[in-house]
């Protein structure tokens, strides 16, 4: 087979790919220069969706409506776009094998690939229970969420067991969001997590005590403290139980895991610096290899408005940081200097009719503040974080357009807090007046 050659290959076709390939194209890449290889059989598109509107009983979103960059409000790429700016768009191709020193790439099929230029945006895997050998878990309908193939078949089975019994493996981001679409899609819903409270990396007990007597107050059961042991199946082979590690049994015509994920870093193993899990870059996403860029969940980047090296999985920082990549190359290409990148973390979620943004930092201590009742008709609460008498994250439930831009400014601002008491009483009046 023939080898390909780019100037430029942008490995991935997730979020980042196609926000890398939009920077591309408004620095002026010239037709032929770019390649995108991706595994899915789709072009670049929003990933959030997955877990939300695109599992929808009515009303439910699909491609094209979601390629990148609506999410962000910018324009939707659809494969003719690459076609009209002169992009490669390479999918159902899977890399196995990436030789760094001699800039080539080779796919399953044998297709070799060279570049001048890489840029690294393989994003994660799933973390999947049978990586831990757990009895049954290779049974039918046990399902994962990362790519559109995986919601498809998802979509079949809610169609197959209509009004049947979910459980939620895992009480994070994956397991909220897909507790409350299984809920409206009229399924009877568990959720299993082994944490004190639900999503455990970000929310305080005040916070996840609020989602959790919403969720149950939707008829959404929720069992803490214990894991998944085991499945047993039918004679079909499809999930019909999942045991506990505290003896109970659970009855289930559908299970959905979201216990986390690892960054695809595996082609690149003894090639290039790592730390923290992921593929160490500066603040420009250049790797320790010359010509290699690594970006989005992959990318361990100096955050520095806290000082320090840190791994971020999440949507807007797989946006921005493909975009500093790309604005860094051109940069160097044409002798010009860029500011180094200065992330603010921020994360969001939607489920039922809750929306919460946080920005910033969730160290030090935390206030709570407003009307954090499950049962109000319009709940509307936050949380501020306080490290060194510095208010250095917040959160937001049900904040408007206003409001949420006042939070995120709090945590970049990082303002004095006299003091948590009066903090908690000004509440999100504190926010709105910096």
């Amino acid at each position: 087979m023939a080898e390909k050659h780019f100037k430029y290959v942008i490995l991935g076709g997730g979020v980042a790919a196609g926000y890398a390939a939009r920077e591309f194209a408004k620095q002026g890449v010239k037709p032929g220069e770019l390649a995108i290889i991706s595994k899915e059989a789709v072009a670049p598109y929003e990933r959030p969706a997955l877990s939300k509107a695109y599992l929808f009983p009515e009303g439910a979103a699909r491609l094209p409506g979601f390629h990148v960059c609506v999410g962000s409000g910018g324009e939707r790429l659809l494969a003719e776009w690459y076609t009209e700016k002169g992009i490669s768009l390479f999918l159902s191709t899977e890399i196995v094998k990436a030789d760094l020193a001699s800039k080539t790439l080779i796919s399953a099929a044998g297709e070799t690939f060279k570049y001048h230029i890489l840029i690294i945006a393989t994003g994660s895997s799933v973390i999947r229970l049978t990586d831990f050998g757990v009895q049954g878990a290779d049974s039918k309908n046990i399902f994962y969420l990362r790519e559109i193939d995986d919601a498809d078949k998802l979509i079949e089975a809610i169609k197959a067991k209509k009004n049947g019994k979910a459980v939620i493996v895992g009480g994070g981001y994956i397991g909220l969001e897909l507790g409350a679409v299984m809920k409206i899609n009229n399924f009877d819903v568990n959720m299993v997590y082994p944490e004190p409270w639900c999503m455990p990396r970000l929310f305080t007990s005040g916070i996840a005590a609020f989602y959790e007597g919403y969720y149950e107050n939707k008829g959404i059961k929720i069992i803490k403290g214990t894991v998944a042991v085991g499945f047993t199946a039918d004679a079909n082979g499809e999930v019909k139980e999942v045991k506990l590690k505290d003896g109970r049994v659970l009855e289930a015509d559908i299970v959905v895991v979201g216990v986390g994920g690892r960054p695809l870093t595996v082609l690149f193993k003894g090639q290039v610096e790592e730390e923290k899990g992921g593929i160490k870059t500066d603040g420009f996403f250049k790797t320790s290899v010359p010509d290699v860029y690594g970006v989005g969940d992959v990318a361990t980047f100096p955050m520095k408005l806290y000082n320090e090296m840190r791994r971020v999985e999440h949507v807007d920082h797989a946006r921005k940081s493909a975009e500093q990549a790309v604005k860094a190359i051109y940069a160097s290409e044409e002798g010009k200097s860029i500011d180094v990148y200065d992330y603010l973390p921020y994360f969001y979620s939607r489920s039922f009719d809750l929306s919460w943004q946080f920005y910033g930092d969730n160290v030090g201590d935390t206030v709570l503040f407003g009307d954090n009742n499950p049962t109000s008709p319009k709940p509307k609460f936050g949380s501020y974080w306080v490290k060194d008498g510095k208010v250095v994250g917040a959160f937001l439930e049900n904040g408007t357009a206003e409001e949420n831009k006042a939070i995120a400014k709090v945590a970049r601002v990082q303002p004095p807090a006299e003091s948590l008491d009066i903090l908690a009483k000004e509440g999100l009046t504190f926010a709105c007046k910096i």
